[in-house]
């Protein structure tokens, strides 16, 4: 089968073939249908986040389950699927106090480079996230995987496994954001239009879109934003102050920058919770003035929405299928896995909301 693999950091993917290797306990074979280009995978190919390589990436992901191997019992050959890189066990002391995006147990979440599913002529291929969807199959554990609605299309479910899962899961879990907030969204990619959506299905009475470019803070607006600020014509955190006059309830951070992050909790009226989720390099250093928590202002990090997939995921095709969840204008372009090099030139340049890799 067909997969864009990661050599070098700073290269582009290649596209090459992969064999999979034997389903074990509780492994699922899937079909890929869709696979989203998410920044994730970006931090992985410029070598933000390091990953031993070659390594297929890709993990917000929708599929139709071709086999199962022994002791899987909650999939069968023709279930479609949405796979979510929160692989859990079930059983460890997160998973069973509802922290499950915790799970670490490695019998479920093998460390990068562990995992031995992924073959090329012979030699080992590393699979991203437990997932490796940047390929035409999947092979991966059960609890990577819930089954939804076959109704649901597959290209828009995909979506939904990362980057729509942690925007909204952030508002509804993390911040637990509640009827009447106002609140602030800075970076209006993929992650930080769900954070729109979310805080617009929370009942947020006021949410404040926060982006240099003029084209999405339009999408902003298409997806629930009552109000837009452009860095570019001053200082977001003074622009926010005055059009909420003190600051506002709940700030979410989409981007992973030192100053951005920051602004996010300057921005906040007393009381309350700046959520931050994008990805942060490893030696960034948050300067935040210590005066400020005696406000009772919060500052708190959202891993993948701190969601509960087997179960969110789901609603959220609900939510979809019933029309408050406008996914179709997430995507930005459909593309064919060997185009995937160009889908991340247009990510990086913040061209797009959402490209999709389709394999139907």
């Amino acid at each position: 089968m067909k997969a864009a693999i990661l050599e070098q950091h700073g290269q582009p993917l290649v596209i090459a073939d992969v064999a999979l290797g034997n389903m074990g306990a509780h492994e699922v074979r899937v079909r890929t249908a869709a696979v989203g280009l998410c920044h994730s995978d970006l931090h992985f190919i410029d070598g933000t986040v390091s990953q031993p390589m070659p390594v297929v990436l890709g993990h917000e992901v929708s599929g139709v389950v071709e086999a199962v191997g022994p002791e899987v019992r909650r999939l069968k050959p023709g279930d479609h699927v949405v796979g979510c890189l929160s692989v859990f066990c079930g059983t460890c002391e997160h998973c069973i106090s509802g922290q499950m995006v915790l799970c670490a147990n490695p019998d479920v979440k093998h460390a990068p480079g562990v995992a031995r599913r992924l073959t090329r002529q012979g030699a080992h291929v590393g699979q991203a996230f437990n997932l490796g969807a940047f390929a035409e199959e999947l092979l991966v554990h059960e609890n990577a995987l819930v089954k939804i609605r076959e109704d649901m299309p597959l290209d828009r479910a995909a979506l939904i496994g990362c980057g729509v899962l942690t925007g909204t899961g952030s508002v509804f879990r993390t911040a637990q954001v509640p009827p009447g907030a106002t609140v602030a969204v800075i970076g209006c990619g993929g992650v930080g239009l769900s954070a729109v959506m979310g805080a617009q299905l929370a009942g947020a009475l006021r949410i404040i879109a926060i982006d240099r470019l003029p084209s999405k803070l339009d999408m902003a607006r298409e997806f629930g934003a009552t109000d837009t600020v452009n860095p570019g014509d001053g200082d977001p955190v003074q622009q926010v102050m005055e059009l909420t006059g003190g600051g506002v309830d709940y700030a979410f951070e989409c981007i992973g920058l030192k100053p951005t992050a920051e602004q996010a909790f300057n921005m906040l009226g007393a009381g309350g919770t700046a959520t931050l989720m994008g990805v942060m390099p490893a030696d960034m250093i948050l300067e935040i003035p210590g005066r400020s928590f005696l406000r009772q202002k919060r500052i708190i990090g959202s891993l993948m929405g701190s969601n509960q997939f087997p179960t969110d995921i789901p609603r959220l095709v609900d939510f979809y299928m019933q029309g408050r969840l406008p996914l179709d204008r997430l995507i930005s372009r459909r593309l064919k896995l060997e185009e995937i090099n160009d889908g991340f030139r247009a990510l990086q340049a913040g061209e797009v909301a959402r490209s999709v890799i389709t394999f139907e």
